[in-house]
């Protein structure tokens, strides 16, 4: 029970300070204020790269994810630890994540998805810097 508390008190507290930190962040960016410029929208090129290594990232961090299921030194613990039977998997590979054991995926069925869907993301969103970059530099000349 006091655990339950612990957290209801820690749900609160970090909502109101996020709240009050977003507003004040909000407040502090007015551009009516004197002394103040106006806050410049960052270009469609610098969103793009944002947006694509914030991918690339993601997709790593899902990829060492569906790793942490594969064996590397014993290959019969990544069974037992993962499957219950003390045996050599069946198959097993990196990309697309698999590790197969009396017949059954163990690795999760979202992982390889993921990986497909933050792999092009990042890869169009790249592309995309790449198009809004070259046209900016085109337009200032």
């Amino acid at each position: 029970m006091a655990t339950l508390f612990g957290m209801a008190v820690l749900v609160v507290a970090l909502t109101a300070w996020a709240g009050a930190t977003v507003v004040g962040a909000l407040r502090g960016r007015r551009a009516d204020q004197p002394g103040r410029r106006p806050r410049r929208r960052p270009s469609p090129a610098r969103v793009a790269v944002v947006l694509a290594v914030l991918a690339f990232l993601a997709g790593g961090a899902v990829h060492a994810y569906g790793l942490s299921y594969l064996p590397f030194l014993f290959p019969e613990d990544a069974c037992w630890f993962n499957a219950g039977s003390k045996v050599s998997p069946d198959s097993s590979g990196a990309l697309p994540v698999s590790l197969v054991c009396n017949g059954e995926e163990i690795v999760p069925g979202w992982v390889n998805p993921s990986l497909l869907l933050l792999g092009v993301t990042g890869i169009a969103a790249t592309g995309t810097a790449v198009v809004h970059a070259v046209r900016a530099r085109r337009a200032a000349r």
